[in-house]
């Protein structure tokens, strides 16, 4: 499982630090590919596997599923650490995510999520008021 939130910046060759004990997690190889509004996510090769799987149920007459899956698998890209621990980030994952210095790094259960500073800023402010209704329409039947 992966928690926390850490600060980190792109250097100027596009490479991004990620934090050790999420290094330790993700081992030589994962996958990095474009999240829900507009973040990076990071997954285990294992996990990764485990979406594949179930996005191979969706069915291809669907618009809504060729575009999710265009999209997410067309961003994918298997990656792996330099000796300092920096992965690089492609050039339209940065467009995507529109990161461009400082980077927020969060584990996120399953996956890590990479976001540009001002971005994570606006979508705690966005939604720090809504937490406890949030949380009460998720867990609305008492199993939490």
């Amino acid at each position: 499982m992966f928690m926390g939130e850490y600060h980190h910046n792109l250097d100027d060759k596009s490479r991004l630090v990620l934090p050790s004990k999420f290094r330790m997690e993700l081992k030589e190889r994962f996958i990095i590919t474009r999240g829900l509004e507009k973040c990076l996510y990071v997954y285990s090769i294992a996990e990764w596997n485990e979406i594949e799987k179930k996005l191979k149920t969706l069915p291809f007459t669907k618009k809504d599923a060729r575009t999710f899956i265009r999209t997410f698998f067309s961003g994918a890209t298997e990656c792996e650490f330099d000796r300092q621990g920096r992965t690089c980030i492609t050039s339209p994952l940065l467009a995507y995510a529109n990161l461009t210095k400082e980077c927020v790094i969060i584990g996120a259960n399953d996956r890590i999520e990479i976001w540009d500073k001002q971005a994570w800023d606006q979508f705690l402010n966005d939604n720090s008021d809504k937490l406890s209704d949030i949380a009460e329409n998720l867990f609305t039947d008492g199993n939490f």
